[in-house]
């Protein structure tokens, strides 16, 4: 990677909150309106590429491909050809709605104890990282592949055209990249971070120095030219596994043949109501869409009127029935191939009722218990999950009507911290339990050969009571990307608010914990009644939601990005 001094500036540095990067949030929020097709994206030229394969006639399959081989050059922290994906595809033709699963898998040296100390007990979790025992099997090239075969309209090879320009010509480097590596305290300790993204002097990368990558253009032009296998198997495949088998610590396992072996799924997407509106979003082994159903079934048994965002009443309504959610997630959620998951059960409306009813609308419920969903089930310990973000989330509809929203992650910030062809490795074998058993049962997201990690992302997909799309709506996020979506919908299904004010207004969190609130005006005030209520209140700077909305409105589409990274809507 080629690094060219075109504007020196050294950001101030922000520090670590909740293990999220502090992100001083923009005053204005771009809202764009198109008629024919639109992208929103997280990065300008990654939604610029997206827009340039609509404007050929390509369908929104292609646009994401075209987004996703942007990304992993000019927010490389986040997603890329390294990670996983999940993505939500509707055929406005058919009327068919389905998903397709390209989760990190782990390598058949994976073990239930993998995460474990001499003491026999979970290592801390920054631990496992960096290093290869944390990298799983890349799955979203092939997905994508999957996607393309479906429902792709442009050759293949076009897809990656303009990734492999810009990687050659060089991009000047955005806000989000330039904060992410100025926080990056231990980058310039790992080799392949160091010689990537700082200059020789250790000092990092600065906003609008320009880029240049022809080792990630290189690759690309492989993939192009043999499609997914040539990421799976030959050269691109013996760098993973080089560099995963002899990272400089934590060597990992991972081969020719797991990589060989890896293939993705197309899965039925969970779907339920909510009031008047039928959403859709990724099942198991995403824990988004169940959880996000479980939040919305238990609120939709209380008024619009009082679940509106910012109010004292919406905002305990919604921590509560995120209590609730949270808690079922971290008992009966897991890979459906390994884990017996209730899914008919977790969303069955009549249980969801009776949940709702352990809501206090007048007093915090304090850590929530998981229920008894009405299906069977084996019977497991929950697992805590930590707060890490490296992912990203697009939203696309092309002329034809087709919808897709795709959430792709190397994890958590650089993933593993190592690279192979230009491209980094995701850490995503963290997202395992560290702990296999406790309290003599086991539990349902522990490590496994041949496993998907658990995971909360959350593409979704709105259709209104006439079975129309109406919005699609997704983010980045960890664990709480669960709440930063369900929210978003709630403030713009029940709120009225437009999808501009929706993914800028103050996140809200509750995972079965204490109840987080993004710092801003009023938040002083709505935390004292909050605390009057029971809650225990963090009041971080900031959260790290990375949200793209589109709606569908009269005569096209309106389109919004979330303030707190380098986002944009774009469209004709």
């Amino acid at each position: 990677m080629t690094i060219m001094l075109h504007r020196p500036h050294l950001l101030k540095a922000f520090g670590f909150v909740l293990l999220l990067l502090a992100v001083p949030a923009r005053a204005q929020v771009a809202e764009t309106i198109a008629h024919h097709h639109m992208i929103a994206a997280a990065n300008p030229h990654a939604a610029a590429a997206g827009l340039e394969m609509l404007r050929q006639g390509g369908s929104a399959v292609d646009a994401a491909i075209a987004t996703q081989m942007v990304l992993g050059l000019v927010e490389p922290e986040s997603s890329g050809l390294g990670g996983g994906a999940f993505m939500l595809v509707y055929d406005a033709k058919t009327r068919h709605t389905t998903s397709f699963d390209g989760r990190e898998q782990a390598p058949a040296s994976a073990t239930p104890t993998m995460f474990l100390g001499p003491d026999g007990k979970p290592r801390p979790h920054f631990d496992a990282i960096p290093g290869g025992l944390s990298v799983g099997i890349p799955g979203v090239v092939r997905m994508l592949g999957l996607a393309h075969k479906k429902y792709g309209k442009l050759p293949w090879a076009r897809l990656f055209a303009p990734a492999i320009k810009l990687a050659d010509d060089g991009f000047a480097v955005g806000p989000k990249l330039a904060r992410t590596i100025q926080n990056f305290r231990r980058g310039a300790s790992m080799p392949d971070i160091k010689s990537h993204f700082f200059h020789a002097d250790g000092t990092p990368l600065a906003e609008g120095e320009i880029l240049k990558s022809p080792e990630y253009a290189a690759t690309l032009r492989e993939i192009a030219a043999g499609g997914a296998d040539a990421f799976y198997k030959g050269d691109i495949a013996q760098a993973i596994v080089d560099a995963v088998q002899h990272a400089p610590n934590q060597q990992g396992g991972m081969t020719l043949a797991d990589l060989a072996a890896y293939q993705p799924k197309e899965r039925a997407p969970v779907c339920g109501p909510y009031r008047q509106y039928r959403i859709c979003s990724m099942g198991p082994p995403s824990s988004g869409g169940i959880a996000m159903l479980e939040i919305l079934g238990m609120l939709q048994h209380f008024p619009s009127s009082q679940l509106h965002p910012g109010t004292v009443s919406g905002t305990h309504l919604f921590t509560q029935a995120s209590r609730l959610a949270y808690a079922d997630r971290a008992k009966y959620l897991g890979d459906p191939a390994f884990v017996d998951v209730p899914t008919a059960g977790l969303t069955d409306q009549t249980y969801l009722a009776q949940r709702a009813k352990l809501i206090d609308p007048a007093k915090d419920m304090g850590t929530a218990e998981p229920g008894s969903p009405p299906e069977k089930h084996a019977q497991y310990s929950p697992q805590v999950s930590p707060v890490l973000h490296g992912t990203s989330h697009m939203t696309i509809v092309d002329d034809t009507g087709e919808v897709v929203a795709m959430t792709t992650s190397v994890e958590t910030a650089f993933g593993a911290e190592i690279m192979a062809k230009g491209f980094l490795l995701n850490n995503t074998l963290t997202d395992f339990s560290f702990q296999p058993v406790l309290n003599g049962l086991p539990v349902a997201n522990a490590p496994a050969p041949g496993k998907l990690p658990l995971s909360s992302m959350s593409p979704t997909i709105v259709f209104d009571k006439d079975n129309r799309f109406a919005l699609s709506v997704g983010s980045p996020g960890g664990p709480a990307i669960i709440d930063y979506v369900t929210q978003t919908l709630i403030g713009i299904l029940d709120a009225k608010m437009t999808p501009k004010d929706a993914v800028a207004m103050p996140r809200v969190l509750n995972m079965n914990g204490n109840t987080s609130l993004e710092s801003g005006p009023g938040v002083d005030a709505l935390a004292a009644q909050l605390r009057a209520m029971g809650h225990t209140v963090q009041v971080p700077q900031v959260e790290g939601s990375g949200l793209h909305a589109i709606a569908k409105v009269k005569g096209g589409y309106v389109g919004a990005a979330d303030p707190r990274r380098d986002g944009i809507a774009l469209g004709d």
